[in-house]
């Protein structure tokens, strides 16, 4: 048996079980070995039939049947009773004065039942025990779960995750005859032995026995946590990889002045940040080294990313490129003397001139994952630079715009297709924003230097890179998210990218007020916001669902609906003030007049989905209700308060939820109490799990991974090694089994 081999060429396998198997993403024996388990069991109390004694408390798994119900011959009192079996022996069961039982508890069901034995001897039974359904049990009735357990200090076995079509026990005895066909004899372990060695990790062979069948529950965590080492070594090693190939590639190398920029950011309407003018210079220091900048910028919602992004992409737009670029025209941009420049040009001219911005200057490509998004960075951008001659385009899938207008220079205009693209092709439209259209192939650009990327967490690794390689030379990359994200996650996720924070806010701007809204106190949070509306304010009101659920779900009936949330308020809460909704299942057009007559105050209440999570911006709505808070994570929450805290005027957010699990409100109550996202965020990563946070298929991680990300020193143990492998190799030619398993996590995400 080798690891490489496909499982049908050991074992028997059958349709149901190949079915499973595709789900699950198993075909080797390999695959099968790393199909870790989910969590373990202690049976060191359990005790066989065959050995159980009058008066003692007995722990019995095993199948039930002979399940009746009767009358006692001579108090008449009503019984239940059946049996219980192990494999080792039969016992009988008994419950008095609960006849229901008989019926509750199906023949053949496998059960943990504990109880007190009682009866004499020959015709000993469990007295009244209680009952737990189970799916399966430990392992076989006819293999021995006794064996050797006064060798250990814990008796425990593996729970697996299971699929429809194969069991937990399934995986259990086949890992089994695997071991016992040798396969451990085979395992090349390709972590080198020295790291091994300094985090005290065990071997793969050790640690592949030791998490399957552990005798200690030590062993288990032991190994456990060399296999969470070993994912996160695995990510970073190819985030290394990919950065090491990003500095490897030829880019744009260029600098620009400080005067320069202070002349576009004097012009902006208030006072930049001290963390906002920290994240310029970085990306600024970026553009004139050697290598293409990859970075992610994290900031709070209105922390003022887009100012960041902005006057970067002006710097950008207001530069040339290198002599000898392809298609290069050879005219005199922003710099004072054509004769003296160079791959590194150094602009001290003030603001350029009509004349100077010729159609050779470097663009910029902004991101943007929905059609809102990006038409508000247009409207943004449009307000940015009004007052240059630098012309702005946006490609969305429902249609082009361009600004100015030759009609009206202080307006945008609608145009084709074909002619945004060509003026795209040749350089006259220096700034595009869109939204993921600008992948298209048909989308050429000139001299692309810069991408950002907005929400970067809603595309894939692979879209990032196709975009930032739309040009012979490899664009400056900057993602932003105003998602925060755990630095655990950070690190790994995104171990290929720098990371800038924007951890303050802009002056003028309050903390939100958050309050938990719990059951009856809905009156005194709609009081609230009716004031506000008299104030001249506008709100908006969140749902987890758009429409009414079918009404045989009764699990689903309490979740509010967009639809009949904005009904009901009209009718019998706010019914002097107008009211409409936004949901995902609207076109593009729809959602677009909504906003803007939101935007226009039109409309006083805006009843929607987490689809304004993204892309709203109406300074105005200054309160916010969320229905169902607790079906939505600390982030998303924090996300979705966002909304309202776009103007100066005292912003509110209402979390209503009608759970009364203690959790929930504990949850809920970090809302309150947090200083900012980033603290939420590492309060999710406790309370959800990052899987919830950032999906597995995101970020390559699997739920043992998504738990390993907790720890912040085995994060950075891996990327430190991994880092320091890939520097001394970069193409991991010296660490084949390395490279193989990198590559696979290539792959994987390139599937997703």
């Amino acid at each position: 048996m080798n690891q490489k081999d496909q499982l049908t060429d050991h074992f028997r396998i059958d349709a149901p079980h190949k079915k499973a198997f595709a789900r699950l993403r198993i075909a080797t024996v390999e695959d099968l070995l790393y199909h870790l388990p989910a969590r373990y069991e202690d049976i060191t109390d359990i005790t066989s039939v065959s050995g159980l004694v009058k008066g003692q408390d007995a722990i019995v798994y095993g199948q039930i049947g002979g399940l009746k119900s009767r009358r006692a011959w001579k108090s008449k009192r009503p019984i239940a009773e059946g049996w219980i079996e192990d494999g080792s022996a039969r016992i009988k069961v008994m419950w008095f004065n609960q006849q229901y039982i008989a019926k509750m508890l199906t023949d053949g069901a496998y059960v943990k039942m504990v109880g007190k034995v009682t009866g004499s001897e020959g015709k000993l039974y469990i007295a009244n025990p209680e009952v737990e359904h189970l799916d399966n049990l430990p392992i076989d009735r006819h293999d021995s779960i006794f064996q050797n357990t006064e060798a250990v200090d814990d008796t425990i076995y593996p729970v697996y995750r299971e699929t429809k079509g194969v069991t937990s026990k399934w995986f259990f005895h086949t890992v089994q005859k695997c071991f016992a066909a040798g396969i451990l004899d085979t395992v090349r372990d390709p972590i080198p032995h020295s790291i091994l060695k300094r985090y005290n990790l065990p071997e793969l062979a050790t640690a592949l026995q030791w998490i399957h069948t552990p005798k200690k529950a030590e062993h288990a965590e032991s190994a456990r946590k060399r296999f969470a080492f070993e994912e996160v070594f695995y990510i970073q090693a190819q985030k290394a990889m990919e950065r090491e190939a990003a500095n490897a590639a030829t880019t744009y190398q260029f600098k620009t002045t400080k005067k320069h920029i202070k002349e576009f950011t004097d012009r902006f309407p208030f006072k930049l940040t001290n963390s906002q003018n920290n994240a310029i210079a970085e990306i600024l220091k970026n553009f004139n080294g050697k290598h293409a900048m990859g970075r992610l910028l994290e900031g709070d919602v209105g922390s003022g990313k887009t100012a960041v992004a902005a006057t970067t992409a002006y710097a950008v737009a207001t530069s040339r490129p290198p002599e000898g670029s392809k298609n290069n025209v050879n005219k005199v941009g922003p710099c004072n003397d054509s004769s003296t420049r160079s791959d590194l040009v150094e602009y001290d001219a003030g603001i350029p001139t009509v004349t100077d911005l010729d159609w050779g200057n470097l663009q910029v490509a902004y991101m943007a994952p929905t059609e809102i998004l990006a038409k508000q960075h247009f409207e943004s951008f449009i307000e940015y630079f009004h007052h240059l001659p630098i012309q702005i385009g946006l490609i969305t899938g429902s249609g082009c715009m361009k600004f100015p207008s030759k009609v009206d220079p202080t307006k945008p205009t609608k145009i084709s297709r074909a002619q945004l693209l060509k003026w795209v092709k040749n350089g006259e439209i220096p700034i595009l924003i869109g939204t993921h259209a600008l992948m298209y192939k048909s989308v050429e650009f000139k001299h692309l230097g810069y991408v950002i990327i907005d929400e970067q967490h809603r595309f894939g690794t692979n879209q990032r890179k196709a975009l930032a390689k739309k040009d012979e030379r490899m664009a400056h990359l900057l993602s932003m998210t105003a998602t925060p994200i755990p630095r655990t996650l950070a690190l790994t996720v995104y171990g290929d990218l720098d990371i800038t924070l924007l951890d303050e806010m802009p002056s003028g701007r309050k903390p939100i007020i958050t309050k938990v809204i719990g059951p009856g106190q809905e009156k005194e949070m709609y009081d609230h916001v009716r004031n506000e509306l008299e104030d001249g304010r506008q709100a908006y009101v969140i749902c987890p669902r758009i429409d009414e659920p079918d009404p045989d779900k009764a699990s689903a009936l309490r979740l509010k609906s967009v639809k009949a949330e904005a009904e009901r308020l009209k009718k019998h809460v706010f019914q002097d003030y107008e009211i409409a909704v936004l949901h995902g299942k609207m076109k593009p057009a729809e959602k677009d007049a909504v906003m803007k007559r939101f935007s226009d105050h039109e409309i006083d209440i805006l009843v929607a989905t987490s689809v304004v999570e993204v892309g709203v911006n109406v300074p105005n709505a200054t309160n916010i209700i969320i229905e169902g808070a607790e079906r939505f994570g600390l982030s998303q929450l924090h996300q979705l308060r966002g909304r309202v805290i776009r103007g100066t005027h005292q912003p509110y957010c209402f979390a209503v939820s009608e759970s009364k699990s203690e959790k929930t409100k504990e949850r809920l109550k970090a809302l309150t109490t947090a200083k900012n996202g980033f603290e939420l965020a590492e309060h999710d990563l406790q309370f959800r799990g990052s899987g919830e946070l950032y999906g597995a298929k995101q970020s390559g991680l699997t739920d043992l991974g998504m738990k390993a990300i907790k720890n912040m020193k085995l994060v950075e143990a891996a990327r430190t090694e991994a880092q320091k492998l890939v520097a001394k190799d970069t193409e991991l030619d010296k660490h084949p089994l390395i490279k193989a398993k990198v590559a696979q996590i290539g792959e994987t995400l390139h599937m997703e």
